[in-house]
């Protein structure tokens, strides 16, 4: 039997959004381990010193978190878009999504952090190059990126969408701490994400698909892009 295909060309799905449930598993699982485990968010947090001879710390810090605040917001948002986007996009392109975008976080993260020799920071103290970044947040905000991008898509309002963001702009420059170069750097990733999969690849009829191959290509490209920007950035370094 031929499997049903959603509006963007993923496989249908039967409504759960287990990909989410899953990530939202992992999340607090890494996070109850951050708690007995020495020194484990230390290795895998997002430092842009440490990226290029440990370039894991891009994804993985997606998956640790530095308090129960800071996961309970982030789970609770993750759940709230996972239930729109999962179904929406099939599973696929939702985890090639959600993932693209957390590295995109750290990626921002990485080049808006003026570098900074290990002297100087025992002398002046340690910049943004050798602070530390946990948490999903990029990813997620990969995911308020591409609800916007197929709202508008699909010809559908994200006015609420735009408050959500606009307030968690404020809070990210006002609340110390807050890798908010990590929130726009996911936002942008998650756009660029979804504008591929909605734009891209448009199927010829009423009855055809959306192309996959075009789809996957694009997302391809969007992580060789990341890529390509992370080594540049320790190139000039």
């Amino acid at each position: 039997m031929r499997q049903g295909r959603t509006v963007f060309g993923g496989s249908a799905t039967d409504g759960r959004p287990l990909v989410t449930m899953t990530i939202i598993g992992i999340c607090v699982v890494v996070y109850l381990l951050q708690q007995t485990v020495p020194d484990l968010t230390d290795r895998i947090a997002f430092i842009p010193a440490a990226g290029r001879d440990e370039p894991w710390r891009f994804l993985t810090s997606g998956f640790a978190h530095g308090s129960l605040v800071h996961i309970g917001f982030n789970m609770y948002a993750l759940w709230i878009m996972g239930q729109y986007l999962e179904p929406l996009l099939g599973r696929a392109r939702y985890i090639a999504l959600y993932l693209l975008s957390a590295v995109g976080g750290s990626v921002a993260y990485l080049l808006m952090s003026a570098p900074q020799t290990y002297q100087d920071a025992l002398t002046v103290g340690p910049g943004m190059w050798w602070s530390s970044a946990v948490g999903a947040s990029g990813a997620v905000f990969g995911l308020f990126g591409a609800f916007l991008v197929l709202q508008r898509r699909l010809g559908r309002s994200a006015a609420g969408m735009y408050v959500v963001i606009g307030l968690n702009a404020v809070i990210g420059f006002v609340i110390p701490g807050i890798a908010w170069q990590a929130h726009l750097g996911g936002l942008l990733t998650g756009a660029a994400c979804a504008a591929a999969i909605g734009y891209l690849g448009r199927a010829r009829g009423p009855m055809q698909p959306p192309d996959r191959r075009v789809h996957w290509a694009a997302l391809a490209a969007i992580g060789i892009v990341l890529v390509l920007l992370a080594v540049a950035r320790y190139a000039t370094a």
